[in-house]
Order: C-alpha cells, then sequence, then structure tokens
C-alpha cells in the first residue's frame, strides 16, 4: 500500500492564475473546467453490459468574476465591435490556468480554446459588499500541459 501524506495541501488558491484573451484576471471569485464524453452500456444476450461505446465529446466550463472585471471583458468587446462577450467569435477566445500545488513546483497549466460564452448577466444581492458575475462557456478544445 502506498504511503499517503493526508496532511499535505492540494493545493491552494494563491497558486492560481487565470488569463482571459491574454489578460491576468485579478477579480477571480472562481472557475471551473470540465470535459465530457458521451459513453454507454452495449448489451447483448443477458442483463450484464458486454462493453461501453464511446460517443461524442464536449467541454464547458465558467468563470467567476468581479462586475469590474466582467464589465471591462465586455467594453473590449464593444471596442472591437461586438455588443457583449457572448458575441466575441469562440476563435477569438482562449482560457489559460496555470497552477502549482506546492511552491517550488512546476507549473501545470490547462489551455481552452474555441470558447463561446453563453450568458452575460447583471446580479446583485441586498448587503452584498460587491458583485459577482458568472460566465457559462462552451468550447472547442481543452489540453493539459
Amino acid at each position: 500500500m502506498a504511503n499517503i501524506n493526508i496532511t499535505s495541501s492540494e493545493c491552494a488558491w494563491s497558486h492560481f492564475e487565470v488569463k482571459l484573451l491574454s489578460k491576468v484576471i485579478k477579480g477571480l471569485k472562481g472557475f471551473s473546467t470540465k470535459k465530457t464524453v458521451e459513453s454507454e452500456h452495449i448489451y447483448g444476450s443477458g442483463n450484464e453490459p458486454i462493453d461501453i461505446m464511446k460517443g461524442n465529446t464536449k467541454y464547458e466550463g465558467n468563470i467567476k468574476l468581479l462586475g469590474f472585471e466582467a464589465d471591462a471583458l465586455n467594453k473590449a468587446a464593444q471596442a472591437a465591435g461586438y455588443e457583449d462577450i457572448t458575441e466575441v467569435p469562440h476563435e477569438l477566445i482562449v482560457i489559460t490556468i496555470s497552477y502549482k500545488k506546492r511552491p517550488g513546483e512546476k507549473i501545470n497549466t490547462i489551455v481552452t480554446s474555441g470558447v463561446q460564452f453563453t450568458e452575460d448577466g447583471f446580479e446583485m444581492e441586498q448587503g452584498a459588499k460587491n458583485r459577482e458575475v458568472t460566465l457559462p462557456y462552451i468550447a472547442m478544445s481543452r489540453r493539459i500541459i
């Protein structure tokens, strides 16, 4: 059995950096990135599966930003001639997530390209100290380097 050190940290928020359109997002509050492969059981005689068949692959996720960062993305989109970030063609948007598990270790990178933001909203709640905006997206590819 392997020796597992359960007291070590997996990752720390301070070890993450997210770039969107080549800009480091300082107002980052959270993110997710996911690859999904359609899979289903193949059945023959009996009631147990005899294989698993794979189908389409999709990439999706979201980034949660402070309001000023979302506003800056929309202003950049408008300066480029688009209504907002959801109108920017997916060929132009790349999200890069860089992190290391512990200080001193090599940097791991996740590159998501062909990003199409599917929603842009504006929310605020009573008592909030700041405004957070979640931007969901779909993407064409994701590589882990």
